[in-house]
């Protein structure tokens, strides 16, 4: 016979445990957070992947401790993806359909999840690659990042008509940063010293060993490389010119293994410090592979700007030893997710009416359980976009819809319908033996793309462009002449 009174104790003791773990928990140290995010490495440029040619340690390490998502859809080029990250929602959304001609600038009107993490008491920094805007009410340190040290345009050299550049004659090696951060040095290029991977992990390890006392910080780790031009150390390149025949590719192979190098310094540092247990690190690719996808892209069609799965599926590995652990997760996700698992994992509280226009979901459970319940059978939509400047929107060009398994893909004036599970290559169109599938992910697509015609307010932008690059313009007005990077200013700008 049951004892009434023992049980009723027991159940009271209980319900008080329970109440002081969930105590304990909200009341637990918020994680550091480390976001890593290489530049044009594809899916498939990683030893644990398969690659048969490329060596990358240390990232296999990670991937070993990691909870690992194997099906992340991120958008076909670099600037979208950066976006649909920062706001948990789709890239169209804040007006980013390119890369460049100011179709690369994150609305003003979006708000990132680094803003909120910041008013809640993380310190936020950023170390190499920006891309959403380069004029100054874009830049990071508008958007939620306190330290900013970081190289314009989408890679380091590059400038195009109007706003998007970076400085004038940059080069990968030693190149001239926007350092934006203590009051010794707010505001202000500065020139450095060696290979740029090299730099931008060197100052964010600085940066973190900074940080003091009990407040918790994210940094945002996003180099250049291997986004071309392909230059690297020639130690790094000649670990692979014996190896593969195509020079590019031993300098792309090269760059990756130097990330790879970094990313175990950065993970030593995290032990020396005693913070591996405190810390999350997240390593992710920005879009589908480039100059390895001939070598090796995991029996996938499709790469960088381009609307196939080699295109948009991207590496997502999450390691938080001590609390996640290592495991597959094939649930169906996305870039867009991000911002509210952010959100999840930090206790952050954002508006009403942010929430309300998230379009990701969090993967929280997801961490903590790889079977949890997931809507598989929610939409993604992915565009390349890129239709020349002042054209109209291009609804067919470089489109694909995913719900599940399914792969929906525009193709020569048609949608073709691809089970990716079983056809990684897309190779068997599906359309006609399940139409109702098709149709039901194309009429999807169709709502959807009405409903983002509102949001595409960067589509005349450029014909109110800046006449001279900003960049450049406040790098001439620093150095008052052709600076480090001895690019002189156009006749008469310093008269001006």
């Amino acid at each position: 016979m049951i004892d009434k009174t023992r049980m009723r104790h027991f159940l009271f003791a209980t319900i008080a445990l329970l109440a002081c773990t969930a105590i304990q928990a909200a009341d637990a140290p918020r994680p550091n957070i480390i976001f890593i995010m290489s530049d044009d490495q594809g899916y498939a440029d990683l030893g644990r992947h398969g690659n048969p040619v490329l060596k990358t340690p240390n990232l296999d390490k990670l991937y070993d401790q990691a909870v690992r998502f194997t099906d992340f859809v991120v958008s076909p080029t670099c600037s979208p993806t950066r976006t649909s990250l920062m706001t948990g929602r789709h890239e169209f959304r804040s007006g980013v359909t390119h890369t460049i001609l100011e179709r690369e600038r994150m609305s003003l009107r979006s708000k990132t999840y680094v803003q909120f993490l910041r008013d809640a008491g993380y310190t936020t920094g950023i170390f190499g690659k920006w891309h959403m805007g380069d004029e100054d009410a874009y830049l990071p340190e508008k958007r939620g990042f306190e330290e900013v040290f970081i190289h314009g345009c989408g890679g380091i050299g590059q400038s195009y008509e109007g706003s998007c550049g970076d400085s004038p004659r940059n080069s990968y090696f030693s190149p001239t940063v926007w350092h934006y951060g203590p009051a010794s040095t707010r505001g202000k290029f500065e020139k450095t010293s060696g290979y740029c991977t090299d730099v931008f992990f060197a100052a964010a390890m600085k940066w973190i060993e900074s940080q003091k006392g009990d407040k918790p910080f994210y940094a945002c780790i996003t180099p250049n490389a291997p986004h071309g031009p392909l230059n690297v150390p020639e130690e790094y390149e000649k670990r692979y010119s014996d190896k593969v025949q195509d020079k590019q590719a031993a300098k792309f192979f090269g760059m990756i293994e130097n990330i790879d190098d970094n990313v175990g310094r950065l993970v030593d540092l995290l032990e020396k410090r005693g913070l591996t247990q405190k810390t999350l690190v997240i390593y992710m690719n920005d879009n589908g592979g480039t100059a390895g996808v001939k070598i090796y892209n995991a029996g996938m069609r499709g790469s960088k700007v381009q609307q196939w799965w080699g295109g948009t599926r991207a590496m997502s590995l999450w390691r938080w030893p001590g609390t996640l652990k290592p495991a597959n997760v094939d649930s169906l996700c996305s870039a867009t997710d991000f911002f509210p698992t952010m959100i999840e994992l930090t206790g952050v509280k954002v508006p009403a009416e942010v929430a309300a226009k998230l379009e990701g979901k969090s993967l929280v459970p997801l961490l903590h359980d790889p079977m949890a319940k997931w809507n598989n059978d929610r939409f993604l939509y992915t565009h390349v976009g890129r239709w020349p400047a002042g054209a109209a929107p291009s609804k067919y060009g470089g489109c694909s819809v995913r719900m599940n398994k399914y792969q929906l893909v525009r193709e020569a004036k048609a949608w073709a319908l691809y089970d990716i599970a079983t056809d990684p290559a897309e190779k068997h169109d599906l359309s006609a033996t399940k139409p109702d599938i098709a149709q039901k992910m194309e009429a999807a697509y169709n709502a959807w793309w009405e409903s983002v015609q509102p949001d595409l307010d960067n589509e005349t932008a450029f014909n109110t462009a800046p006449k001279m690059n900003p960049w450049h313009a406040k790098y001439w007005k620093q150095y008052a002449g052709p600076g480090p990077n001895n690019a002189p200013p156009p006749a008469g700008f310093l008269e001006k």
